[in-house]
Parts: C-alpha cells; sequence; structure tokens
C-alpha cells in the first residue's frame, strides 16, 4: 500500500558517499536513529562510503534518512542512494 494511508512501518537502505569513514558517522547515525526510534543497523563499506539501513515509523524513517544527507559535523556527505526495501520487522539499532 501506499499513499497517505500507508500506516504500517517502512524500510530504507541508504549508502552514502563523501568524508563519511572515520569522522564519527556510525556512532552519531546510531544516536540519532535510537533518538527517532527507528531500527536498523550501519557499517563502513571497503569502498569508503558508509551504508545504513532505517526500519520503522514512515515519517522517523524519512528523518533519518534526511539527518544523513548532513551526517555528523565533521563529515562531509556528497552523495546518498536510497534504495527501499520491504520491512523485515528489525529491532533495535547495531553498528558493524
Amino acid at each position: 500500500m501506499s499513499g497517505p494511508e500507508h500506516s504500517g512501518p517502512i524500510r530504507r537502505r541508504l549508502v552514502i558517499s563523501g568524508r563519511v569513514q572515520g569522522v564519527g558517522f556510525r556512532w552519531s547515525c546510531r544516536r540519532m536513529a535510537e533518538a527517532q526510534g527507528v531500527s536498523g543497523w550501519c557499517r563502513n563499506r571497503p569502498d569508503g562510503r558508509v551504508e545504513a539501513c532505517f526500519e520503522g515509523d514512515p515519517a522517523a524513517v524519512e528523518r533519518a534518512v534526511a539527518w544523513c544527507r548532513g551526517g555528523p559535523p565533521s563529515a562531509i556527505v556528497t552523495s546518498v542512494a536510497i534504495t527501499p526495501e520491504t520491512p523485515h520487522g528489525e529491532v533495535g539499532f547495531t553498528l558493524g
């Protein structure tokens, strides 16, 4: 279901590019996700990008996605690729 009548959880996978490793991105992302009540995970990729997945209330997930477009103060985000996924019922937020 889509549109305003959709009230169930959503899931988004992000790949964040720029200066995003070694700047506290993952730790800040976890704090932000927990504050939003969003489940999922965040990890560094071997190619220097960060990958994150958020699942939960649509408004909270969209706030998490918006945060990733800027990241923590020391990050320089140049792009964010977003892929919608089917919610898995994930609980909690982990770092990889």
